[in-house]
């Protein structure tokens, strides 16, 4: 990974107009209570007569969660729970805002853009989300927009991690295509001391509102199979101290997980030789509905990445 300082320039460079001036250039969360409760009832009758749930693709590491595999026939899915953004969120919530920043719409989040330049190493891997907007019968979150991030091989994150503030990379805003789906190009994250692998992202209704930073939908994590993470932190010695942070936790003791993680598991397929690809279907309550339970466990602090600040 090669690092570059901030550039400092009088002028408004084009990169630093913010997201908002490239709009205009562009288009000239807690369990299953939620859904099977007041709000969800009605999407969920919608849905009595739909098809079963596609079965997802098999592999040498493939994993999955029961509600959460990737559905294709129009069956609906538990509601994604409410959790935790965690210290590093990096969308102006605690500290820095990337969400305004020109570029931060991409697929490819492996490097860092505009004003800082960097890789991050690790196996490539695929993430994909497939949503379901709840308040409409199960249908597919078209127009949806979500912010994504996570940590790299090493257990930081960019814009906060130690050696790694002027870095922004793992980080990205896709739109949901008709089907729903987004799609992101990155690496297998790690596993730092006291959390369970896990990805960040919120949901948002729109392109607009997420990268203004506001009124996101949904705020929630995916947990990573444990026989994919096994196989992965194996496969590559760049992620050495995730073998053994992993061995201390599971997703009973995490700290975001440990009250139920049905609809937050992933599938994984892949080898990390050629890639891996890890895929979800979230299912998206209205905002009210959204509503945070307390983390478990003492402190609700979630372990600790190698900089020593509180991880989620």
């Amino acid at each position: 990974m090669t690092n570059s300082p901030r550039h400092h320039a009088d002028e408004v460079h084009e990169h630093d107009r913010g997201l908002s001036h490239d709009l205009k250039s562009m288009l000239s969360r807690r369990r299953a209570l939620f859904v099977f409760g007041a709000a969800g009832a009605t999407a969920l009758a919608a849905c009595s007569t739909a098809g079963s749930t596609a079965s997802s693709s098999s592999s040498s590491t493939e994993a999955a969660g029961t509600t959460a595999e990737t559905v294709s026939d129009g069956t609906c899915v538990a509601a994604a729970p409410q959790e935790t953004a965690g210290p590093y969120p990096g969308d102006g919530s605690n500290g820095p805002n990337v969400l305004v920043e020109s570029g931060i719409v991409r697929q490819d989040i492996r490097s860092s853009f505009g004003a800082y330049s960097g890789t991050a190493e690790g196996v490539a891997t695929t993430i994909e989300l497939n949503l379901q907007d709840l308040t409409k019968d199960c249908a597919a979150g078209a127009g949806m927009a979500v912010y994504l991030w996570h940590c790299d091989r090493d257990g930081e994150y960019s814009l906060y991690g130690q050696g790694i503030t002027e870095q922004n990379y793992l980080r990205g805003v896709q739109v949901a295509d008709s089907a729903g789906k987004v799609s992101f190009t990155s690496i297998f994250p790690a596993c730092y001391s006291g959390r369970w692998p896990h990805i960040h992202f919120e949901v948002f209704d729109s392109l607009e509102s997420a990268v203004a930073g506001e009124d996101a939908r949904l705020t929630s994590q995916i947990a990573v199979p444990q026989d994919a993470c096994t196989t992965v932190f194996a496969y590559d010695s760049g992620y050495a101290n995730s073998v053994g942070n992993l061995s201390k936790v599971s997703l009973d003791s995490d700290n975001v997980f440990g009250d139920g993680w049905d609809a937050e598991l992933a599938t994984v397929s892949g080898e990390p030789a050629t890639g891996m690809t890890i895929s979800i279907t979230i299912g998206v309550a209205e905002e009210s509905a959204n509503t945070q339970s307390a983390p478990s466990g003492p402190g609700g602090g979630g372990g600790q990445p190698p900089n020593g600040a509180p991880g989620r």
